[in-house]
């Protein structure tokens, strides 16, 4: 079979789901590190008032961690937090969270999705906001590696005098967690 013969999806056949679906997942792996390392480049470019533009506030994140000997998923994790800046400017946390939750642990899940949150620590006051909004989530068991993420890995990455890796210094730690099994249960992989 080169192709299935189906125009409309509930018209395909057991055998045609089953050949598209190695299809989909050999695509897939074979080019999500470089998609999210292309996403990861639409940051870059003007800085927004900032010192550095957000690509490089990504590098300054994962540099940070590596250099703290983080575990490769918070690594990837700290690269990646702002990666859906560019798409979802409203929910950028949701959205990186949601790319990185196949492959990471369930705290490193809730620190992307909440850290957007949890950084308004250092500035929501500035703006008529409660800097202490993260404070709902003080029951959580990651409340605190949030809040340790935010001021290691986020709020202290705006400068431009650090010496920064490059994002080649981070390929087979993206490999590395996104070579992982998916850990969210019962979901079958995605034919188109």
């Amino acid at each position: 079979m080169e192709e299935v013969a189906f125009a409309h999806m509930a018209d395909g056949t057991k055998e045609e789901y089953e050949f598209l679906t190695p299809l989909f997942e050999e695509h897939a792996k074979g080019h999500l590190v470089d998609n999210l390392k292309m996403m990861l480049g639409l940051l870059a470019g003007p800085k927004l008032g900032y010192r550095i533009d957000r690509y490089q506030h990504s590098l300054q994140s994962a540099t940070r961690a590596l250099r703290n000997e983080e575990s490769t998923e918070l690594v990837v994790a700290a690269l990646l937090h702002d990666v859906a800046d560019s798409f979802a400017p409203e929910n950028h946390s949701d959205a990186a969270a949601a790319l990185l939750a196949p492959y990471v642990s369930e705290e490193t899940t809730w620190i992307v999705k909440h850290h957007g949150l949890f950084q308004g620590y250092y500035y929501f006051h500035h703006l008529g906001g409660d800097r202490n909004a993260r404070d709902q989530y003080q029951e959580s068991p990651h409340y605190d590696a949030c809040v340790h993420f935010c001021a290691e890995y986020d709020a202290n990455c705006f400068d431009p005098g650090y010496d920064t890796l490059p994002i080649e210094a981070f390929d087979e730690m993206m490999r590395e967690v996104f070579a992982r099994p998916s850990r969210i249960p019962g979901v079958a992989p995605a034919p188109v």
